[in-house]
């Protein structure tokens, strides 16, 4: 560790705890992260990842995960006691692509891999995970938090000003912080998962292969490469004692051969759990300086696959409001808004995948209910006091529907950004095309101003000098038609919308003046007419300029 201790601990070192910590590194913010496991957890567990937690990787400049992961495959279900198949069916929804979203295939990279992959980002900024480091407890102060840590059966008392709590559903944070956990426990959808290793199963690795009958006991394989060139992921429904048998390894393969019906040869069981349907979440994501993320505060079905995607959109949404209190930028009021715009999010999202379950176990097929809801492009915080939208009416009660499809014919402050291909910035080569996602950072607020000239744009970046470059940046988008020549411009960068793409996504006209502020979240945080409205929005960022 540095002399300087780190102004955040982050306890806990999953998907949410490593994203909150490589967020917050990439704004400057020093970290510190801890796990109680001596070791890193094996296992695929939360493999699927969806288009939206894509955008958000590779926000992070974590390419990999995108790159590694593997399509998710083709489910086929099977003819009891025999290999004839009898349906195939698509895990994943249907979307139409389209060139605002470049992450139109869900992607499975096990979490075993992904959290390999975040670590090596962290330890680009000399940040290393501490394993075997234990949080016991910790007491707050409007100054600070001071917290007890164990090593080896060594205390330390360690000074720090926020804790982040990524330590999962049986964590300390969210018990000594007296939140609650309200929800329920379902008996009849408990599961055995784990990683196997299988000789001999003859089974075409293409497929994810379904066997038997989920009233009274199923098998479902899903080939997972990263085990080994015979590895899979397994799921046993129907068990009635799940403790013995996730406890016995003879059992698991005694019930596997009996479903199969073919010749197996185990290799290695890698990895095994056992799973109860907990649906739970917190009745807030704070208290003072202290934090919860991910299965620390909410806990569901994986039917779905959101709780992971989940987790590390509530880190985001955290870190980057984090990093501008500690710079002294922001008030510690703009922390408030990560509980107000996460608890609707969450409330919703455990409603869907509840559903999901139900369907599954009254019919026995997890395919059905599935939307493009599940994609999560449609998720927002309209609602949040931090947006603003110059160009939407407020409704008194409106209602929040944070969970929403994603629908490119509409376009408000506090939903997702789109992407635009083929923009071109203006006197470079060819060679500079640049997409609007090239532009989003964890660390800047991105201001767009559609304009019909740069003239037209004068105003609104005349206005952006007050703020500091470091945490706002401006690119002005002209039309198509305008000539590709040098101009002078206080933008950093100026841009022409060679196929129409930025304009079409933010249904904005070619003749049109429109500015959209775009949080380190990617989320369009202000839609508004000019530099009033920006500096509207800002004021309710930043302290006083």
């Amino acid at each position: 560790m540095n002399s300087t201790r780190p102004p955040v601990l982050v306890a806990g070192a999953g998907p949410a705890g490593l994203v909150a910590a490589l967020t917050l590194l990439q704004n400057g913010i020093p970290v510190r992260i801890i796990d109680k496991d001596p070791n890193p957890r094996i296992g695929q567990r939360g493999a699927g990842i969806w288009p939206r937690s894509l955008e958000l990787f590779n926000f992070l400049n974590v390419s990999e995960v995108n790159d590694l992961g593997k399509p998710i495959p083709i489910l086929r279900s099977y003819k009891p006691g025999t290999l004839e198949p009898v349906k195939e069916s698509s895990m994943v929804p249907y979307m139409e692509s389209s060139p605002a979203i470049p992450f139109d295939v869900p992607k499975m990279i096990g979490q075993q891999l992904l959290d390999e992959v975040l670590r090596r980002h962290l330890e680009k900024f000399s940040c290393f995970v501490e394993m075997g480091t234990e949080l016991r407890s910790f007491e707050q102060s409007d100054e600070g938090v001071t917290a007890v840590l164990a090593k080896n059966g060594i205390l330390e008392t360690f000074d720090t000003k926020w804790i982040i709590g990524a330590d999962g559903a049986k964590g300390i944070v969210r018990k000594q912080l007296g939140l609650t956990f309200v929800g329920e426990t379902r008996d009849d959808a408990g599961i055995i998962t784990g990683d196997i290793r299988l000789k001999g199963v003859g089974l075409d690795r293409v497929y994810w292969h379904q066997f038997g009958n989920f009233h009274e006991q199923a098998i479902s394989l899903r080939p997972a490469d990263e085990i080994g060139e015979d590895g899979w992921q397994f799921f046993i429904f129907g068990v009635k004692d799940l403790t013995k048998v996730a406890q016995s390894e003879e059992l698991i393969f005694e019930i596997i051969a009996s479903v199969i019906p073919t010749e197996v040869t185990f290799n290695k069981l890698v990895w095994v759990s056992e799973y109860r349907a907990n649906i739970r979440m917190v009745n807030k994501f704070s208290e003072g300086r202290v934090f919860v993320v991910g299965d620390a505060a909410h806990v569901h079905p994986p039917s779905g696959a959101q709780g992971l995607n989940s987790s590390v959109q509530d880190a985001f949404n955290l870190a980057w409001k984090l990093a501008l209190v500690e710079k002294g930028l922001a008030d510690k009021s703009l922390l408030e808004t990560y509980n107000a715009e996460r608890l609707p999010v969450i409330s919703e999202m455990l409603g869907i995948t509840t559903s999901i379950m139900n369907q599954a176990v009254k019919t026995g097929d997890p395919t059905d209910r599935r939307s493009s809801i599940l994609f999560m492009l449609g998720i927002n915080c309209r609602f949040s006091s931090i947006v603003l939208d110059e160009f939407v009416t407020p409704v008194e009660g409106r209602p929040i529907k944070a969970y929403g499809i994603l629908d490119e014919g509409h376009l408000e402050a506090g939903d997702r950004a789109p992407d635009a291909p083929d923009v071109l910035l203006v006197g470079r080569g060819e060679s500079d095309m640049k997409t609007l996602f090239g532009l989003y950072k964890p660390w800047h607020h991105t201001v767009l101003v559609f304009a019909p000239s740069l003239a037209d744009s004068s105003p609104i970046l005349g206005a952006l000098g007050a703020y500091d470059k470091s945490v706002v940046r401006s690119a002005v988008v002209l039309p198509s038609s305008t000539p590709v020549t040098p101009a002078a411009s206080p933008a950093d960068l100026v841009l022409v919308d060679q196929e129409g793409y930025a304009y079409s996504a933010y249904l904005v006209e070619a003749g049109q003046t429109k500015v959209f502020v775009i949080r380190p979240d990617g989320v369009i945080g202000a839609i508004v007419h000019g530099a009033e409205g920006m500096k509207k929005y800002f004021s309710g960022i930043f302290l006083d300029v």
